[in-house]
């Protein structure tokens, strides 16, 4: 039996998704995950669903004056998740 050398976990998934062109969905998953994480604590409150559908961020919160606010910062959040995911998965955010 040939010995190969050890890889790296993150690669093998890596390989596997690129593999299966699973990579960009991953992406916007992730970039759906993060969400938290960018927007903070607070509007992650009135955050109710969240979900991506062909590189659209959809986003429900239940505070009316809150989504007036992210109106203006969607092209923001969307770079912020882009460069967090590092890879131009969303496109646009849209908040309902």
């Amino acid at each position: 039996m040939k010995r190969t050398e050890p890889k790296i976990l993150n690669r093998i998934i890596e390989e596997a998704l690129r593999e299966t062109s699973l990579s960009d969905t991953f992406r916007e998953q992730q970039a759906c995950y993060l969400w938290p994480e960018v927007v903070g604590p607070g509007v992650n409150r009135y955050t109710t669903r969240r979900y991506v559908d062909h590189g659209k961020l959809h986003v429900y919160i239940a505070s009316g004056p809150l989504k007036g606010e992210l109106q203006f910062m969607r092209s923001h959040i969307a770079d912020e998740l882009n460069r967090a995911v590092g890879s131009n998965v969303i496109t646009e955010i849209i908040i309902h």
